[in-house]
């Protein structure tokens, strides 16, 4: 009896442990993960390409009004510093991953409010995304800072407060 009770204890410690490292999610200071997806050209990309710059990953949806309602504060933070030069990194661009289920909807989205840079992924899975599953991503709009270093200095920037947290690192 004193096995099994020691063994149900050390099966609910480590279960308890696992969930609370599960809710720790990625935070700021942690080395962005990796990710791969498609543009809607077809083209495979990472985020990994954009290394060298101070990035917004930005987890999104055409379906999304408060996504929608943000992206042209997006647009014009973008078009500010996408030449600028920054503590360890030059330019600043966004990698826009979107939770769209049809291809068609997430183009016109980009069109529509006029997403100009050149990194847009989706794996047109919705809430089944394996990109929003490897950031945690429960709601959105949800975004990432991340240096030139691939670290995460930020998150959940929205309205001037993204532009605020870029500012500070501006040379």
């Amino acid at each position: 009896m004193k096995k099994f009770v020691l063994t149900l204890s050390i099966l609910i410690f480590a279960t308890a442990f696992t969930f609370a490292k599960q809710k720790v999610g990625i935070n700021i200071g942690n080395q962005a993960p990796e990710l791969t997806g498609k543009t809607p050209n077809g083209e495979v990309i990472k985020l990994s390409d954009t290394r060298g710059q101070l990035v917004l990953l930005d987890f999104w949806a055409a379906w999304c009004p408060p996504c929608r309602r943000e992206n042209p504060n997006v647009v014009a933070t973008y078009n500010k510093y996408k030449d600028k030069k920054f503590t360890n990194g030059k330019g600043f661009t966004v990698f826009g991953v979107s939770l769209d289920r049809t291809k068609s909807a997430w183009q016109k989205a980009i069109a529509d409010d006029k997403l100009s840079w050149p990194y847009h992924i989706s794996d047109l899975q919705y809430w089944n995304s394996k990109h929003a599953a490897i950031y945690g991503v429960r709601s959105i709009p949800t975004n990432f800072l991340i240096d030139g270093n691939g670290v995460i200095v930020a998150k959940g920037l929205r309205g001037p407060a993204l532009e605020a947290a870029i500012t500070k690192y501006v040379k």
